[in-house]
């Protein structure tokens, strides 16, 4: 694909997303049964308006039915999906566009997702997208009848054991997604809809309160602290401003935040997103917060030549500066995550540190994690 976007100042080339592969799929699977006639590549307009052209893959013609794939292409974007085979089977029916998951295709099994209970993990925008390309063949040919349309990913499998699919519910394989059709290299809308969808899962199982963890780290501190919850938490990763946008518009009445203090802390500054390519300020908000507790400024200058926020609470420990500075960081962590929520839900933090036997919680965090606790009995 010959689309670019830039990423600060690298140049980056667009994929398609694998709702795509299998509208271009199903359009050259449409096109070779009525036809009767082999395709070798397939045009695709996708819901983002860029065209797409892609070669077709595996034909096969029979009298009652065709079937070809597209390999997904997800540019620079380092998609797992990227080089999987999305086949489309397509045969006739009396009326209607009936569209199933096949092989390597997951099976939703959690109320809340983008599709019912029991419907194979195709999502809506790649489903009009597929109803709309063999509409198109079909006007082209004159037939008025229907199609049966089967999206089949034979190494979906696999692939779906290393992603979030089984934790959310679906099962089997991997899903067909995507809203614009088009992969955008490191897009960070793909894990914000993650996020999303996990959250939406719990709010449709009935759960009116929202535990987030941050990563491999918060993992490790439930699994040796809370294992109760472990299976019950939604990781956010980076984008925690994001995911409480998404708990108040899921109209959860409380969230609690568990992290480590080398995510948190950046919190203190109001950095809602807290990956290193878009903000840093870990040192300077210890910083800010020792010179507010009165840490005494000589102290304070050592952590700027620190590179982790470990070693910085090394410095402050040793200058008995710790405890006064992370009271003035928790409470600007709830402030900062309070305005985020603009007072809509009770809001609350776990802040720990393994090096330094760290367990910081802001003034509603035991409150909410009481809540969380017995809504999980």
């Amino acid at each position: 694909m010959s689309q670019y976007i830039y990423r600060g100042t690298r140049r980056l080339r667009c994929g398609y997303t694998t709702g795509s592969c299998a509208a271009a799929a199903s359009k050259a699977s449409a096109e070779m049964l009525l036809s009767q006639a082999p395709v070798q590549s397939v045009t695709l307009m996708t819901p983002a308006g860029i065209g797409l052209t892609t070669d077709v893959l595996h034909s096969e013609i029979h009298s009652d039915y065709a079937s070809s794939a597209i390999q997904k292409d997800s540019g620079d974007d380092p998609d797992i999906t990227n080089g999987i085979l999305i086949y489309a089977k397509v045969s006739l029916k009396k009326n209607g566009i009936e569209i199933v998951g096949g092989k390597g295709i997951g099976t939703v099994t959690k109320p809340g997702l983008n599709q019912p209970v029991g419907s194979s993990a195709i999502n809506d925008t790649p489903r009009q997208m597929i109803a709309a390309a063999v509409s198109e063949i079909a006007e082209l040919h004159g037939y008025s009848g229907g199609f049966l349309v089967e999206i089949s990913a034979p190494a979906g499998i696999e692939i779906a054991k290393k992603t979030f699919n089984p934790r959310m519910g679906i099962l089997g394989g991997i899903s067909i997604i995507g809203t614009t059709g088009i992969v955008e290299p490191m897009s960070n809308q793909a894990i914000i809809e993650t996020i999303r969808a996990e959250a939406s899962m719990r709010a449709a199982a009935g759960y009116k309160n929202l535990l987030l963890t941050v990563g491999n780290y918060s993992d490790r501190f439930l699994k040796m602290n809370l294992p109760n919850l472990t299976e019950h938490c939604v990781m956010c990763s980076n984008f925690i401003g994001d995911a409480l946008d998404i708990g108040v518009s899921l109209n959860f009445e409380r969230i609690l935040l568990i992290g480590h203090i080398g995510k948190l802390v950046k919190l203190g500054s109001g950095i809602m997103n807290t990956h290193s390519s878009f903000a840093d300020g870990r040192m300077e908000t210890l910083i800010a917060c020792g010179a507010l507790a009165g840490v005494p400024s000589e102290i304070l200058k050592q952590l700027t030549d620190c590179i982790t926020t470990d070693a910085a609470l090394d410095v402050l420990y040793h200058h008995h500066a710790a405890e006064p500075t992370l009271t003035v960081l928790t409470d600007r962590i709830e402030q900062y995550m309070q305005l985020r929520v603009r007072g809509a839900i009770q809001i609350g933090a776990v802040i720990f540190s393994d090096r330094h036997d760290l367990l910081l919680k802001t003034t509603k965090a035991d409150e909410i994690l009481q809540h969380i606790m017995e809504e999980k009995l």
